[in-house]
């Protein structure tokens, strides 16, 4: 049942940057009969994986993010590659940012980043059953990683330090769904 009554059409697209990593348009959009211009950026999907030890603590990243100028506490996530899926993208980002393989990974949530101006989806994962593989970073990246409790975590959340979405998602979904 649809109680919406504004009919919102999209009129045009325009392309206005295109970067590396994403592409930002302006969007002509016909609300209610009144034209208007949104900005919408480019979908650019990843996959983040919750990595969880034997003894129940989560291998989370800390990386530096120039757009928050700070060091974030997240979950270990990546872009899709063109068409990847993201179960494989998943697993790739498991091994290169947090240094472990695993052979039972579920599926957890999906999460847009920014609805407002972006399609972008991220599919979180937990994995379990964790083995050593290999950290390997992009030339650009530095990761370190770390071991939290879950308490801990959800602790950080509530009082405002661990502020990423997709992480604050993930980690809250899976104390929900998975530790009942």
């Amino acid at each position: 049942m649809n109680e919406f009554k504004k009919k919102i059409k999209l009129v045009s697209r325009d392309l206005k940057y295109k970067g590396t990593i994403m592409d930002i348009y302006q969007d002509t959009v016909e609300v209610d009969g009144h034209i208007t211009h949104w900005d919408y950026m480019g979908k650019c999907d990843a996959a983040a994986i919750v990595p969880v030890l034997p003894n129940g603590k989560i291998v989370m990243v800390r990386q530096y993010r120039l757009a928050v100028d700070e060091w974030t506490l997240e979950i270990p996530a990546g872009k899709l590659d063109g068409d990847e899926d993201y179960l494989v993208c998943a697993k790739r980002e498991l091994e290169e940012e947090a240094g472990y393989k695993s052979d039972n990974i579920e599926f957890l949530c999906d999460t847009y980043t920014a609805s407002a101006f972006c399609s972008e989806i991220v599919r979180c994962f937990v994995a379990t059953n964790l083995t050593k593989g290999k950290q390997h970073f992009d030339r650009d990246e530095e990761v370190v990683t770390e071991e939290w409790s879950l308490d801990d975590l959800k602790k950080e959340i509530y009082e405002g330090r661990l502020k990423d979405g997709k992480t604050v998602a993930a980690i809250m979904t899976y104390a929900s769904k998975f530790l009942k």
